[in-house]
């Protein structure tokens, strides 16, 4: 009984935590310097914590406007593709699971 209120405790002190770094509003949309390929790297690993933040306060977006254009949607792409894609497609653990071997 102890365990599962634990897990649930850690998950739920994990998603505070990450969500904490999501980005917020964009004050300064039109000058100062643009957000470039590591920005966007950063923004698209965050984007799920960003998205569920964004879903209750209006200021808050999952994507930076004012950036400086293909480098940025690179990088938030990367980002946002490692984050939804996962481990479970790669290694050896989906070879054994396409040849049907389990581990055990």
């Amino acid at each position: 009984m102890r365990r599962p209120i634990v897990r649930v405790a850690l998950v739920l002190a994990l998603v505070v935590a990450l969500s904490s770094c999501a980005a917020g509003p964009n004050d300064v949309a039109g000058a100062g310097q643009l957000d470039g390929f590591w920005q966007g790297l950063w923004h698209g690993f965050i984007s799920p914590f960003a998205f569920l933040v964004s879903l209750f306060k209006d200021g808050v977006g999952i994507y930076e406007v004012h950036n400086n254009g293909n480098w940025y949607n690179l990088g938030f792409l990367i980002g946002a593709s490692a984050i939804f894609s996962g481990p479970t497609g790669s290694g050896a653990a989906a070879r054994r699971r396409r040849s049907g071997r389990a581990s055990t």
